[in-house]
């Protein structure tokens, strides 16, 4: 019975992939519009940061929404079909869980930040315009 169930979700995956990415393409915002300065700052603010993703996962997809909206260029690591970053990701954030933003600290530590509603807020807090950012 296990092994119906397991191939019925394989199945559903597979058929609702293609819609979940169109749906993407289709529905991501356009980015913030900054001044040439202030898009090269929010760039080098954003070079240490790498999302740990799936690409048809539905809440990396609302981040990645959030990265655009934002007009954010952060690397995106496939952790589902990459083994080298699927083993970064559980060596330096203790899981095999995505999505998961990787923040490289200046004095060279780092953080592991999951769940999407986290990032998208700690995105948010430093990198929205008309905010005052820490970053």
């Amino acid at each position: 019975m296990r092994i119906i169930i397991r191939y019925f979700f394989r199945a559903l995956r597979l058929v609702l992939t293609p819609f979940m990415l169109l749906s993407e393409k289709l529905s991501t915002p356009k980015g913030v519009t900054r001044s040439a300065e202030q898009q090269a700052s929010v760039d080098e603010a954003s070079k240490n940061l790498a999302l740990y993703q799936f690409k048809a996962c539905p809440f990396c997809i609302k981040v990645r929404k959030e990265i655009a909206r934002l007009g954010l260029n952060i690397e995106t690591r496939d952790a589902q079909h990459d083994p080298q970053h699927r083993a970064a990701l559980e060596a330096g954030g203790g899981q095999v869980k995505v999505p998961c933003l990787k923040i490289c600290q200046e004095d060279g530590s780092e953080q592991w930040l999951y769940e999407s509603d986290d990032i998208k807020a700690w995105l948010q807090e430093r990198f929205e315009p008309g905010v005052e950012s820490r970053a």
